[in-house]
């Protein structure tokens, strides 16, 4: 079996080079047969092509995606309103 931080570097180098991709800021963890994907990303599309790029690369291991999406309040259109 291949030790954890061989899959998790494989899975960093396929998320950084697959074109649907190419993402350098999300932190890969790999717990026995467990894959966590940690980071931020602007949008959710974004955050499934990541899941499924990781997927991808390592079939074998139960997914989590832990990205969040965080947006910038002026892209939405519209003005927050704190009461």
């Amino acid at each position: 079996m291949e030790a954890p931080q061989y899959v998790a570097a494989r899975v960093q180098q396929a998320l950084a080079e697959d074109g649907r991709t190419n993402e350098l800021g999300i932190r890969v963890d790999v717990r026995g047969d467990q894959l966590f994907l940690r980071g931020q990303v602007s949008e959710t599309e974004q955050r499934d092509r990541l899941g499924l790029v990781a997927h991808e690369a390592a079939p074998e291991l139960h997914l989590h995606n832990e990205i969040t999406i965080v947006g910038d309040v002026f892209d939405q259109g519209e003005d927050e309103h704190l009461d």
